[in-house]
């Protein structure tokens, strides 16, 4: 079930919203009016350390399982 951002075209509320089904609607919270417009939002990722990657080693051994001790040239 995907969460969406809406603003309301009346008060300029931003909602989130689980929209369960194609034919459900969303109304604002404040002002209660559907007139709903969705909003882009920029997807979630997982956070990365920057020694997890053998690209960002420093030409010692990077930690990755195949790691032969650095230069990670491929």
């Amino acid at each position: 079930m995907p969460l969406y951002e809406y603003e309301c075209r009346s008060c300029k509320k931003v909602i989130e919203a689980l929209i369960r089904s194609v034919d459900e609607t969303v109304a604002c919270e404040a002002c209660g009016t559907p007139e709903m417009q969705k909003l882009m939002s920029v997807p979630s990722s997982p956070s990365v350390k920057a020694k997890s990657l053998p690209m960002a080693s420093s030409g010692g051994d990077c930690g990755a399982p195949r790691c032969c001790g650095g230069g990670c040239s491929m």
